[in-house]
């Protein structure tokens, strides 16, 4: 056997490695392949129905918003229903009230002068006036020519 032929006998030998190795490659990435795709189809066969239940739920929670919104308006017209009744019944009422309470504490006072001194003699009243712990001014002035 020449070089020549162990040389080549070498080159057949070294591409008939190569070759068998890209083909051990070639069919794992076949299987990866297969698998990948596999995978693929069962994420799509389960995001199909997932993505109908979202759709469901949102449409759910649209319905529940649109129910809330109806009674906050509802609670809004209430409460300025019940802003204006009050407004109503305090002008209504309000007036003739305090004008019943002022009849009422004139009568009181009235009588209550009856039996006291007659008007022409001031009653002395020993009356200290306190304001926040301090006497007002005009008590002490009063104090102090006593």
């Amino acid at each position: 056997m020449s070089g020549g032929e162990v040389a080549g006998i070498l080159v057949a030998v070294f591409w008939a490695i190569l070759v068998s190795f890209l083909a051990v490659v070639l069919v794992r990435l076949a299987q990866t392949l297969k698998a990948t795709t596999k995978l693929v189809a069962d994420v799509t066969d389960q995001a199909v129905p997932l993505l109908a239940d979202a759709s469901t739920a949102v449409r759910s929670a649209q319905t529940q918003l649109d129910r809330v919104d109806a009674i906050a308006s509802d609670v809004q017209e209430v409460t300025s229903n019940a802003s204006a009744l009050s407004t109503t019944v305090a002008s209504t009422f309000g007036g003739p009230l305090v004008k019943v309470a002022a009849f009422g504490y004139g009568v009181r006072r009235a009588i209550g002068r009856k039996g006291a001194a007659p008007a022409d003699v001031p009653a002395r009243e020993s009356r200290r006036n306190v304001i926040v712990g301090r006497t007002v001014p005009s008590a002490r002035r009063s104090k102090r020519k006593g």
